[in-house]
């Protein structure tokens, strides 16, 4: 059996040349047995395949080259020896590179085309401050994308001396998009020191509030510094429940529980919590886990990693059985228990190998959450996820507990173990 998977060639951030070895030789030897997707690859990739009979770990190296971009296999291994250096603060390995090859100063450093850049814009991202001079020295150019990925890293020096070298411009009107995605508040007051400008000189906003909304991160208090520094800077928010709870405002949730004592039980549409005079998308864009259309506080408490609001809520009397609006196609009926099954919290609690840790489905269960609660829900994935998920197709999950929501949901990344672990305990002992 062959488990050559093509599919699988991406180039990380600080690729592994021993690991790139080893996949060469795979792909001679799944070639050399005739594996049809091995062909097919060394077909595409190699610029003039000889039989796959005859193919020597030269033609592996080449096509595995020319499928991650780059022209040959000494380009990749450059790539990996430039990076190298770049994360060990290797000065003098770097200098002797890019001294022989000039040319790779404005080249991507990944080979491929990406966010984090030329060379210096990458030692930029790692906050490499003496790498930037040197490369700058020699005549690197990409000091304003240098200057973006430092800012929205949080590697602040970094963001202050190339806006020095750069002689202290004023920030462009999107200056502010790069720290809104990463949640970095740090980047946000940088940019704001610097001169970024939250509204116009009309009271137009120009903050990215959709971003700081939409973005796959997860970082409550640095997501309520940062609308709290557009407000600071002129930018009025709507007085909604909505909005205290995005804020982190428990004390302007106490004042519209005053007003509304429903709102405990309230539901809110995709566009309350997504408003489109913020420019807000839609639910596959406004990146989430389970869908938070017709939900209350409560459900955007778990996805939003609002645990001390959560906690807020349920001591007020929140419902922790209360369930979504079921849509016209039969879909809805979750409550917040299936949100701490598939969230964007447990996505990067598995992606980035975090403490493997279930709050939210602890505290609902505590509150009498109930297991056996069922539901239909349909979920497409952000095309940010692609291609290693599938962003093309629509699943649906008719009639399942929060366990089989977990249980069957097709992005495994996605899916809390403890949670799961933690809910089919409480359905056992009921």
């Amino acid at each position: 059996m062959s488990f050559h998977n093509r599919e699988d060639r991406h180039l990380g951030v600080r690729p592994d040349l021993d690991q790139l070895k080893t996949q060469a030789k795979e792909l001679l030897r799944d070639i050399r047995n005739g594996d049809e997707r091995a062909v097919a690859e060394f077909n595409e990739f190699h610029p003039s395949p000889p039989p796959f009979t005859e193919a020597k770990l030269a033609d592996a190296q080449l096509a595995l080259a020319r499928h991650y971009g780059a022209v040959n296999w000494a380009r990749l291994v450059q790539a990996c020896d430039l990076v190298d250096a770049i994360w060990n603060d290797d000065i003098e390995t770097l200098r002797r590179i890019v001294s022989a090859n000039p040319l790779l100063i404005h080249q991507d450093a990944l080979v491929r085309k990406s966010n984090w850049g030329p060379p210096m814009s990458y030692a930029a991202n790692l906050g490499r401050n003496e790498i930037i001079k040197m490369l700058a020295d020699l005549g690197a150019k990409d000091f304003e994308h240098a200057l973006d990925r430092a800012a929205l890293q949080g590697k602040i020096e970094t963001p202050e001396m190339l806006h020095e070298l750069m002689g202290a411009p004023l920030p462009p009107d999107g200056a502010l998009g790069g720290t809104a995605y990463t949640l970095s508040s740090a980047g946000t007051a940088f940019a704001l020191r610097a001169g970024a400008r939250v509204v116009d000189e009309n009271g137009k906003r120009l903050a990215p509030v959709s971003v700081v909304l939409e973005t796959d991160s997860r970082k409550p208090a640095e997501k309520h510094a940062i609308l709290e520094m557009y407000a600071a800077h002129g930018l009025q928010f709507p007085d909604t429940p909505i909005w205290a709870l995005h804020r982190g405002r428990i004390d302007l949730l106490e004042k519209h529980l005053e007003r509304d004592p429903d709102l405990l039980t309230r539901t809110f549409s995709h566009d309350e919590i997504y408003p489109p005079e913020m420019d807000c998308h839609d639910e596959v864009n406004a990146t989430q886990g389970t869908p938070l259309k017709g939900t209350t506080l409560l459900h955007l408490c778990v996805d939003y990693d609002e645990l001390e609001i959560a906690k807020w809520l349920i001591e007020r009397g929140a419902d922790v059985n209360a369930k979504a609006v079921v849509d016209a196609a039969g879909f809805g009926g979750h409550t917040p228990l299936f949100c701490t099954v598939v969230s964007q919290p447990n996505f990067w609690m598995n992606y980035q190998g975090r403490e493997q840790i279930a709050p939210f489905t602890e505290l609902l269960l505590n509150h009498g959450a109930d297991a056996a609660v069922r539901a239909s829900l349909r979920k497409k994935l952000h095309p940010g996820y692609g291609p290693k998920y599938d962003v093309e197709n629509w699943y649906e999950y008719r009639d399942v507990t929060a366990y089989e929501w977990g249980e069957q949901f097709h992005a495994k990344v996605f899916v809390s173990e403890p949670a799961m672990r933690l809910i089919a305990n409480a359905a056992r002992s009921s």
